[in-house]
């Protein structure tokens, strides 16, 4: 994930980092800090913002609202963010483009997919009002064709259960299954979906570095 985006990333939310694309961090395990959920059979993402920093004496950050500015006027991530939502639906600009990484065990990210920041709000969660944004799927990552698709046939869920994911990583044991890389590894199908190819299950599913995956793709070997 550091790798292929060229920086240490230290936070969830990410804006403008990248040569055209913002980064988001996300997690659906239970008990992650934030919640993220996915709509629409897997094309919609709505993200929870990020909370106030901790401060030595200070309140729980959980018991604050989520904010766009910081004490001083600067925008926080949720501000960059909420800003680049707006500035979309105002139709001041093309929206956002991001690329989402899933935490999926400790220590373990996956690239989920390329999203477009489509739609931000508050929303009231009965102790405080918490950041929204609405992303939505891309069909294919104009910057790397590579095979990240779901199974049409499973919901038409294009992104990959976190169960499929651990499943896979376990039995290829966090290496690409030709070369034995465990560098910028993607999730690859064996069959691929353009060819009508399923990844409900982690049989039509292994993992591949970046070259073998950019010379599999969409090719039935």
């Amino acid at each position: 994930m550091c790798s292929r985006e060229g920086v240490s990333l230290q936070r969830g939310m990410n804006f403008g980092i990248g040569s055209g694309h913002s980064v988001l961090l996300m997690s659906l395990r239970p008990g992650a800090p934030y919640e993220d959920q996915i709509s629409d059979d897997g094309r919609i993402l709505e993200y929870e913002g990020h909370d106030q920093p901790t401060k030595a004496g200070g309140p729980d950050p959980k018991s604050l609202d989520q904010v766009l500015f910081t004490a001083n006027g600067t925008p926080t991530q949720n501000g960059l963010f909420y800003r680049a939502a707006e500035a979309f639906r105002n139709g001041e600009s093309p929206p956002e483009q991001v690329r989402v990484y899933e935490k999926v065990r400790q220590g373990i990210w996956v690239y989920t997919g390329h999203f477009l920041l489509v739609d931000a709000w508050f929303a009231n969660t009965g102790d405080r009002e918490v950041c929204k944004f609405g992303l939505r799927l891309v069909d294919s990552d104009v910057d790397e064709p590579s095979d990240e698709t779901l199974d049409e046939e499973m919901s038409h869920t294009r992104i990959i259960p976190t169960q499929v994911k651990l499943e896979v990583w376990s039995r290829d044991k966090g290496k690409c299954v030709m070369c034995g890389s465990k560098e910028n590894l993607h999730f690859d199908h064996i069959i691929p979906y353009s060819k009508g190819g399923s990844s409900a299950t982690a049989a039509n599913v292994q993992l591949l570095c970046a070259k073998h995956n950019l010379q599999k793709h969409d090719h039935i070997v």
